[in-house]
Order: structure tokens, then sequence, then C-alpha cells
């Protein structure tokens, strides 16, 4: 990488341009904070697109409290982004922005024309709006710390950047441009990597009684994790979709992300020693040894940039400074419902007001 580059610096270079990104660009055009977003895709919003099976489940209608409570593990690291940046304040964005919202009865909010397209369209017009530059179809392939701040590297120029807010998404969907880069980028100046596992994805099952009702949703269905010795450790009311594979839906996601996390926190145990029963339509299935699918195909990356080598209050390094993070780059995950597109935004904004706050 040549360093001997000589020219102005910007503010802050955003690198990607996923739901953290263009919430941080939006942000810093708020707060006339100079910057520009690399995104690695062609258009930006590639894996926002297709949320919700592309209806967008851009939050949740209910208190910071709660919403920190239904996060669980990372729960103290994203505190204070929560709170200041609650799902009630990115409503009354959207509805700012004039997207029109429609509330689902256990409080999940949709743009009101059932299109995911609609979310990503408002941010790239107020970005438009607010001058902020976009630079798409863009691969970055580099960074490195010089005095004062980075040089961003891409395969065909570099920019210089008094701050670099890493903001690139987890691994799952590779497609859609979350492909690690930030991760590999973090690594490349000292940061730990939490090992990779997928989130909120479907379990693989041949029982009959689902394969043969592949295609079907069950709206009022439930799903539980269950120990060994019978205790049911974890239970969730919600849709169970049956699959070719075996079982999806909210229900058996949100109890494949609770068994990962549970694991996570007990090296000892393995899966082998739990199960999930699925109670939909008449039948109750229980898959023993639960196996989520591929974590290619996961809704969220469990894992990610290690969070003791974050400052929650400020999501910048503690290793590098002027190194920020926000979403699914880092070890931060919520359940499905809305909980992983307002952590990807509550964070943004944080870092995005840290660097405001430093001028």
């Amino acid at each position: 990488m040549n360093t001997a580059v000589r020219q102005t610096p910007v503010r802050l270079a955003i690198i990607g341009g996923g739901a953290a990104g263009m919430f941080a660009a939006a942000v810093a055009a708020e707060r006339n904070i100079p910057c520009v977003v690399i995104e690695r895709k062609a258009r930006l919003g590639s894996k926002v697109l297709m949320t919700a099976n592309g209806r967008c489940n851009f939050t949740k209608d209910i208190s910071a409290d709660q919403f920190l409570a239904d996060v669980g593990p990372a729960a103290a690291f994203v505190a204070q982004a929560v709170r200041e940046c609650p799902p009630r304040k990115i409503i009354s964005g959207f509805k700012s922005l004039g997207v029109r919202l429609r509330r689902m009865e256990d409080g999940r909010m949709f743009p009101a024309d059932g299109k995911a397209a609609t979310i990503v369209h408002a941010f790239g017009d107020l970005l438009r709006e607010s001058g902020v530059p976009i630079i798409s179809n863009c691969p970055v392939v580099g960074i490195e710390p010089q005095k004062p701040g980075f040089v961003v590297a891409t395969r065909n120029f570099t920019l210089c950047a008094e701050n670099v807010l890493l903001a690139t998404g987890g691994v799952s969907y590779p497609k859609l441009g979350s492909v690690g880069d930030g991760q590999r980028f973090a690594a490349g100046l000292g940061h730990s990597l939490v090992p990779y596992r997928p989130g909120l994805i479907g379990l693989e099952t041949d029982d009959p009684r689902v394969t043969r009702r592949a295609g079907q949703r069950f709206e009022d269905a439930s799903a539980r994790v269950v120990a060994g010795d019978g205790k049911t450790l974890y239970e969730y009311r919600g849709e169970v979709d049956c699959e070719t594979f075996g079982l999806s839906g909210a229900a058996i996601y949100n109890c494949q992300r609770f068994i990962e996390h549970y694991l996570r926190g007990r090296p000892d145990l393995k899966a082998a020693g739990l199960s999930v029963e699925a109670v939909f339509g008449r039948e109750c299935v229980r898959v023993d040894g639960p196996k989520p699918r591929p974590l290619k195909e996961a809704i969220v990356t469990i894992g990610g940039v290690a969070l003791d080598e974050v400052n929650p209050a400020t999501m910048e390094s503690r290793i590098v400074p002027g190194l920020y993070f926000a979403g699914e780059v880092l070890d931060i995950d919520g359940p499905t419902g809305g909980y992983n597109l307002t952590l990807a935004f509550a964070t943004a904004r944080r870092a995005v007001a840290s660097i405001a706050g430093s001028i």
C-alpha cells in the first residue's frame, strides 16, 4: 500500500453501505461531518432489501429497557447506544423522512407498503440531498494507520481519512457483500475475533411430519429448548415454517440463537445434550441434538470483533485510535423481529456522535 499519498483527508470514511453504514452517513450529514461511504456492491443496502422476506422489519415498538432485556448477551455493551437511539426514536426518524409505517400487534415495525426498498430509498434520498459522496462497486482492500488518520486503499485509488468506521456487516449471505472484510481489517490492526457461528437460522430434521408439510407456515405456533433433564431453558411463541430441510420461522430462529449463546458460555456442553420441541398445527415435533443450517444462510452472524477491545461509550477501538465499529461486524446480535437492524442503527449513531464530540 502506498502511504505517500498527499491529499486532504476526509473527516470520516464509512466502509460498508448496509444498515449501519447508511445510518452512520445520515447522522454524519445531520452533524455536518464530511464523510464518504465506500460500498463493495453496486448499490446500498443489499442485505437490508432482503430482510423479513423483502418487507424490512426495521425495529420493534418497545421501550429501550425491554429491547435490551430481549437482546441478552450483548446488552451491557450496547446499552448506552440503544438508550440514546431507542426503537421509538428510529420510528420517529423514518416518519420524518415521509415513510409511512405499519405496526404489527407484537410491535414489529415495517414500511406500510411492505417493501424493504422503501427504507433503502429513504436513506438514498437523504444522502443524495445531503451531498454525501457514495462510492459503490468498490471493495476496500486495506486500511493502514498513518499520522494522523488512515489510508484506505481500494483496487483503483487510495483515500486519506481522519477516522474510519467499519460497518461491513457479518459473514452470512456473502453474495450480498457480507464477506468479513471489516473483521479482517480489524484483525490486521490488532483486534481479536470471536469465532463465527450462525444466528437466526433453520434447524435440520428429516421427520416426515415436517418434510411432508414443506412450504406450510404456522403463525400461531411455538418452540422451546429443552435440556437433557427435561427442563425448559427457553421458549418462544411465534411462526414455525416447514421446509424441505426441516424447520424455520421466528420461533425456531430464536431457539437456535439461544442454543448458540447457551453453549458458548458453557464450553463443556454440546448441542447433542439439547432438544428443540416445535408445536405447530396438531403436531409436536422434537429435534434432538439440533443441527443448524450453514452460516452462509444465517440471518445474522454470531461472533466478530471482540467487545472488550471496543469502547462501548464511543464504539472506538481501544487498540487503534480513530477506528470505529458499528453493527454486525462486532460480536453483537439480537433475536429476530427488528432487533438486529436497530442494533446497527444505534451503534452507528453512537460512533458518529462520538466523532462529532471530538471536534
